[in-house]
């Protein structure tokens, strides 16, 4: 379903991974969060709010399977996940992997949250270098997989550690995967995130959310002329309070227990009031001016695998630093005050098993755990 932005992700398995995707909308060059969202280092930073903003599609497409369809086999140890914290497609895939049990199956590395004209770095690693796949910028890791890759460096990406290549950066696809093809080796008492009997209601649901809010708040703040930014405001808040409504006589969205849908509703809810009511002029009101969608985030935030990835520090420093051409200053917000989080939101009063049949994750693996700068 296409909107301005040329974005067509429905977050279906099975529809034709390509055309599916987003409208290529050319390539960004090689500062970028989710898939073409940020432009060519500190020269396309600049360029926020100076032009219309498109989502291209993810170009590496390729998928990890069972199966082994696309030359990559579920495998254990044998992948290394790349996120930003700050970056909320990234915060999917930190989320799902949390939930799913994943963490000793695929390994994490996570990224300076400040770009440089090379775009994601190492440099919160010691040596400012990955200490598994040994390389400075994520971009490598694009280069060995396609020389000259002219592209936007993305994250949430698959690196295959054996090879040093990408294997994909498809955003939209990653997360379901996680969920339906690496069954084998979640966890025991993973919850189904993306249950066969509500795919199509989960997909419809995903559908709007995505197009309206978690691309809606990118369409308002780099918006380049008034009419454009005032479309995609009225897109987010239509949306939200279309959500807002659903959510009011139950947990969750699909069901009655956490669903992919969940995650990608909390990815964008939990960055709102920080960065999108400001500094992408999303100002209608806040997330936690309305008590439904504030208590239903403060819900999945104090479920464990939300918030224990949750770095309100990264996400700040990010959209504030390196989004020049909306901040020139670079000026980093103290507030909102984060207290709010750990407040009690009552929503059990719904009813609903966040884990159905399944069971929370266990602890956080000790070196993935927010620093204090970055939580309540």
């Amino acid at each position: 379903m296409n909107d301005s932005t040329g974005a067509t992700e429905t977050g279906k398995t099975d529809k034709g991974t390509e055309d599916k995707r987003s409208e290529d909308q050319g390539r960004e060059g090689k500062g970028t969060e989710g898939s073409g969202t940020e432009g060519s280092g500190t020269e396309g930073n600049a360029s926020y709010g100076k032009k219309p903003f498109k989502r291209s599609r993810s170009h590496f497409a390729d998928r990890v399977t069972a199966d082994g369809r696309d030359g990559w086999p579920v495998e254990a140890g044998r992948y290394r996940l790349v996120v930003s914290r700050a970056c909320p497609w990234a915060s999917r895939a930190l989320v799902s992997r949390r939930l799913l049990g994943l963490e000793d199956a695929l390994s994490l590395a996570v990224t300076d949250p400040i770009q440089d004209d090379r775009s994601w770095r190492f440099t919160l690693d010691p040596g400012d270098r990955d200490p598994v796949l040994g390389i400075r910028y994520l971009s490598e890791a694009y280069d060995a997989r396609e020389t000259d890759y002219p592209g936007g460096v993305s994250v949430p990406a698959i690196v295959d550690v054996p090879s040093g290549k990408l294997v994909t950066n498809d955003f939209q696809q990653l997360t379901l995967d996680l969920a339906t093809e690496w069954t084998a080796l979640h966890r025991p008492g993973a919850p189904d995130l993306y249950p066969e009997p509500l795919r199509d209601e989960i997909d419809e649901v995903m559908e709007g959310i995505y197009r309206d809010v978690n691309n809606g708040v990118y369409r308002a703040g780099f918006a380049a002329e008034q009419s454009e930014y005032e479309r995609a405001y009225r897109d987010v808040f239509r949306r939200l309070a279309l959500v807002s409504e659903r959510l009011a006589g139950r947990r969750y969205l699909v069901g009655d227990t956490i669903t992919e849908a969940d995650i990608r509703l909390f990815t964008t809810l939990v960055r709102f009031d920080a960065v999108y009511h400001g500094h992408f002029k999303c100002n209608r009101h806040k997330v936690a001016e309305d008590p439904v969608l504030h208590a239903y985030v403060k819900d999945l935030y104090q479920t464990p695998g939300f918030g224990d990835t949750v770095d309100f520090d990264h996400i700040k420093r990010h959209y504030y630093m390196v989004h020049t051409g909306v901040n020139p200053t670079r000026i980093v917000p103290l507030g909102p005050d984060l207290s709010g989080w750990l407040t009690p939101h009552h929503r059990e009063e719904l009813g609903g098993r966040p884990f159905g049949d399944g069971t929370p994750p266990g602890p956080v693996p000790a070196g993935e755990e927010i620093p204090t700068a970055g939580r309540p």
